[in-house]
């Protein structure tokens, strides 16, 4: 094994093979002080071999702080539930690799591939990486070094070293890369994953109709409309959102996700069968970290392989394809990633254009037809088996079309609330004008939106759509831009809007 060079000291560790910077001076005092931490190391690491399996049924261990009687609050070794919406539950740090759910092997693949790709790295740096605490990893990392697999090349603040690979260690590494490449977040068992989505699902919020009011406070819905939606969304179940294009039923399935409440917690990754799946996502999730202000919990309680995320809403359009229903595993990386369903749990998926996916709708049918149902769906890892996940999202199909033309009474039956999204009054569309004057920054006048209607809706029998106002002023607003003329309504102004939205509609 080649020495690893210290540029400041000349002496070196020969039992180790590698040199210290900045000790150098009392070689042996140091041989001695590695020795007794290598003997603490091997007395601590003994209960866990590099072999041991993953614990997946660990036992209920009591948090090491726990709340005081008078708390509301529930603790369980892995969560703490909070009775909280719009945060049901917080994971919290684990105490050892046994209660993480992971073997010290994992750990040593992920350091070690860390490290290659790294070149070197301090003890907490690398503990940063991998989302774990350092006490948890440092048994690890002076194996590593004992197996000459590992060595220092110098010394940081709070008695931490500068970790590198030797080269037998780099040879070991290329090794593990040949397995996967991922060198992130220490994957969570999927034990405690399928525990957070019940803990966290949608089934388990029920939304008052205040609580819906709130949702879409930024649309004018009808009433009628929501004492429909109020129940369904109540119901966490699918829906199926219908009627003529423009009337907003995306913009509604999209609020939706608000009613159930503000965040949920979900890892990183999980281990599923000797695969990393990742599920954060950061395309789809918005990531909301925890302030420290919230006074929940201290930052070094809550584990770290987690992230807190607003409860998502994932829509999927006419791009929808079945691989996007299904495992993806990149072959050149061999790191997986989870399918749309398993990143919409626990929030909203929204199929928006219902009937014009790329993919058949029987097939989409065929597919979703046992989950929509049983509330689990099996999806197929890269080693072939196929594994249960939890299916837990309300799904909302939104479509130009009718719902009886597309499905048939089986599936029909799967989704129990079919709403429709109805043209809006006379009244409600002038006070979606008087709104989006607002929002686009041109006086209102009442008036001209009576010459609107009047000239150019009702002689011609044109409906009214929610999307006209917006539409229309704002080629109002890009007409004045354009003329370097100020904002405001006019006749001339609506009746080029007009020319120029309905010439072929």
């Amino acid at each position: 094994m080649s020495q690893l060079n210290n540029p400041s000291s000349n002496s070196s560790i020969s039992s180790q093979g590698a040199q210290v910077a900045g000790l150098s001076s009392k070689p042996s005092s140091l041989e001695e002080a590695l020795e007794r931490i290598n003997r603490l190391a091997s007395a601590q690491t003994k209960p866990e071999s590099a072999t041991q399996p993953i614990a997946t049924s660990t036992p209920l261990q009591p948090i090491s702080n726990p709340p005081s009687p008078s708390s509301k609050d529930s603790a369980s070794s892995t969560f703490r539930t909070t009775h909280d919406s719009n945060q049901p539950i917080i994971p919290l740090e684990p105490n050892s690799l046994n209660a993480a759910g992971i073997s010290e092997q994992i750990i040593e693949e992920i350091i070690m591939r860390f490290l290659l790709n790294r070149g070197e790295a301090p003890g907490r740096v690398i503990a940063e990486q991998i989302k774990l605490p350092f006490r948890l990893i440092e048994p690890t990392l002076i194996r590593l070094k004992s197996q000459q697999l590992s060595g220092y090349l110098g010394s940081t603040a709070m008695n931490d070293y500068i970790h590198t690979l030797s080269d037998s260690g780099r040879d070991r590494a290329r090794r593990h890369l040949q397995k996967t490449t991922y060198f992130g977040s220490a994957p969570v068992p999927i034990e405690k994953y399928v525990e957070s989505v019940k803990l966290q699902s949608v089934e388990l919020q029920h939304p008052t109709r205040d609580a819906l009011k709130n949702a879409f406070s930024d649309l004018l819905v009808s009433p009628q409309l929501l004492a429909k939606l109020g129940p369904a969304v109540n119901s966490g179940r699918g829906m199926f959102l219908y009627g003529y294009p423009g009337n907003g039923k995306t913009s509604i399935a999209e609020r939706v996700t608000r009613a159930f409440g503000e965040t949920i917690w979900i890892p990183r990754c999980i281990f599923v069968d000797g695969d990393i799946l990742r599920i954060f996502d950061p395309m789809c999730h918005e990531e909301v970290p925890p302030q420290r202000s919230e006074g929940l919990l201290k930052d070094s309680q809550v584990d770290h392989r987690w992230v807190r995320i607003r409860r998502p809403t994932i829509v999927a359009g006419g791009e929808l394809t079945m691989a996007m229903l299904e495992v993806a595993r990149n072959p050149d990386t061999n790191i997986s990633d989870s399918p749309l369903q398993v990143k919409s749990n626990c929030g909203v998926l929204l199929i928006d254009d219902f009937g014009r996916q790329r993919m058949s709708v029987d097939e989409l049918l065929n597919r979703w037809i046992v989950p929509l149902e049983k509330r689990y769906d099996y999806l197929t890892v890269s080693s072939g088996k196929k594994v249960q996940f939890p299916f837990d999202q309300l799904v909302i199909f939104s479509t130009n079309l009718e719902p009886k033309d597309l499905v048939d009474d089986a599936f029909l039956r799967r989704i129990p609330y079919k709403i429709e999204v109805q043209n809006p009054s006379e009244e409600a569309f002038r006070k979606l004008f008087e709104i989006m004057c607002r929002v686009v920054k041109i006086p209102h006048k009442p008036e001209l939106i009576d010459y609107l209607i009047e000239i150019h809706y009702k002689p011609s029998g044109r409906p009214f759509r929610n999307c006209h106002p917006r539409d229309l002023l704002l080629q109002v607003r890009a007409y004045c831009h354009f003329n370097s003329l100020p904002l405001e309504l006019k006749r001339e102004y609506l009746d080029f809007a007009v020319e120029n939205y309905f010439s072929i509609m």
